[in-house]
C-alpha cells in the first residue's frame, strides 16, 4: 500500500474515533439539558457526530483514500454550534 493512502486512512480513523468519542457525550449532555432550551442543534450535532464518525471509521477500515467528507462534517458542526450559541444567548437575554 502506498504511504499516502496509509496516512489518509489513519487520518480518517483518528477523525472517526474522535467524532464518535466526542459526539456521544455531547448527545447525552444535550438530551439531559434539553429543557433549558437551545439544545436541539446540539442533539442533532451530537447524533451526526456519532453517525459521521462511524462512517469515517468504516472508510478507514476499508482503506478509503478520500478524506473530503471531513470538511463537510466540520462545517456542519460549526453551523450547529453557532445556531446553538445564538439560541442560548437569546434565551439568556430574555431571562435577564
Amino acid at each position: 500500500m502506498h504511504q499516502r493512502w496509509v496516512s489518509i486512512t489513519a487520518a480518517l480513523g483518528v477523525w472517526g474515533a474522535w467524532a464518535v468519542g466526542s459526539g456521544i457525550p455531547q448527545l447525552i449532555a444535550a438530551v439531559r439539558q434539553r429543557r433549558s432550551g437551545g439544545q436541539v442543534p446540539q442533539i442533532l450535532s451530537g447524533g451526526i457526530s456519532v453517525l459521521a464518525g462511524a462512517g469515517f471509521l468504516a472508510q478507514a477500515f476499508q482503506g478509503a483514500g478520500n478524506i473530503a467528507g471531513v470538511g463537510g462534517y466540520a462545517t456542519l458542526g460549526g453551523i450547529f454550534f453557532l445556531i446553538s450559541a445564538i439560541r442560548l444567548s437569546i434565551l439568556l437575554r430574555k431571562a435577564a
